[in-house]
């Protein structure tokens, strides 16, 4: 059987994303990719959380690097009795759910589902890292399959020869879109704003568009606005690191004020990914306050004088009047009827 993730960018296959083998997860630094291709070794799950933490893995990267870092706890405990491995795998669990508070209750959904992998592989007597590292592939199957449905009703919106706005790195949704569109041989110009100050758009976005064919064009992030109106932008498109059962859309910082210009220019707004139960309302997202000090540099290189200080929010929200889609798998929804979805199943993380 062909993996899903075939004929996407080199960012985008499951080795080079997180991947769990002889006691260890390794972990592609993002941080500096693509300039520099490296890996963050993690000899245990501590070290795991902290990786996340520290965004040497974005965008949907931390929930299979929290699935395979389970993997990994299980490995650190193995000699332990069940009850002392349960209660380890209870505390990986939630070091690994709360690396990052704004997405903590998806990592817990990911890490439960380990979890059951690890209560089967203790009926059956096997290993509990192999039971749980095959639960995570298998995740991750059913993730990039159902995101290719999400891609091919995005691509249903593309016009041929058209231009796309992108925001932030929407991880598998961008390479799934452009294998889509390549296939129906629909050809696009894309804009990706540089995504300060990790510069995911730049360096992520950018380079999976590049290697995949296509005509992509890295913008500054307060560009968007002239883009739309000068360049003909047929669409703005995001992935989110939340979608509320209320129709708000909690996606990297930026994403409102260009959701904002699009609404003005008349350019559509379509979030990709699916409504999340855990989140019924915008109220119960706690936005995430990064080290404000990495707006005062670029890249390691400061920017402002000492003394200055900085601002960083990592996300901000996007109200459902600005949002003219949720595309799903299962169609395109409008923000205000995202009850129409139905349940998604505990580990459906779609970016």
């Amino acid at each position: 059987m062909q993996r899903p993730d075939h004929d996407l960018a080199f960012l985008l296959q499951y080795e080079n994303v997180a991947w769990y083998e002889d006691g260890a997860v390794r972990i592609l630094d993002r941080r500096r990719y693509p300039r520099t291709v490296s890996f963050v070794t993690c000899r245990d799950h501590r070290a795991v959380a902290q990786a996340i933490k520290d965004m040497v893995t974005q965008s949907a990267g931390p929930y299979p690097a929290a699935a395979m870092g389970m993997a990994l706890a299980a490995y650190e405990c193995r000699n332990e009795s069940e009850e002392a491995q349960r209660a380890y795998l209870a505390a990986a669990a939630k070091r690994l759910s709360n690396a990052r508070p704004t997405t903590a209750k998806r990592m817990a959904r990911v890490c439960e589902t380990m979890l059951e992998a690890a209560d089967a592989a203790w009926r059956s007597g096997g290993r509990v890292d192999e039971a749980i590292r095959r639960r995570a592939i298998e995740a991750n199957d059913r993730r990039y399959l159902r995101i290719e449905r999400i891609a091919k009703n995005l691509a249903d919106l593309f016009p041929q020869n058209g231009t796309i706005l992108t925001q932030c790195f929407a991880e598998t949704v961008v390479g799934m879109m452009l294998r889509e569109a390549r296939s129906r041989g629909i050809s696009l110009r894309i804009f990706c704003p540089e995504t300060r100050p990790y510069f995911q758009g730049a360096r992520l976005t950018a380079t999976v568009c590049y290697e995949m064919g296509f005509d992509v064009t890295v913008i500054t992030d307060n560009m968007p606005a002239f883009v739309m109106q000068r360049e003909h932008v047929d669409l703005f498109t995001s992935a989110a690191d939340a979608i509320t059962m209320d129709g708000y859309v909690v996606n990297k910082v930026g994403t409102f004020q260009i959701a904002i210009a699009a609404k003005h220019l008349g350019v559509p707004y379509y979030v990709t990914g699916v409504p999340d139960t855990v989140h019924p309302s915008i109220k119960d997202v706690s936005i995430e306050m990064r080290d404000p000090a990495f707006v005062l540099e670029a890249m390691g290189v400061k920017t402002a004088r000492d003394g200055v200080k900085g601002y960083y929010p990592a996300f901000d929200v996007t109200p459902p009047e600005l949002i003219a889609g949720v595309v799903t798998d299962r169609g395109i929804l409008s923000p205000f009827a995202l009850s129409e979805y139905g349940a998604n199943e505990a580990y459906e993380v779609v970016v």
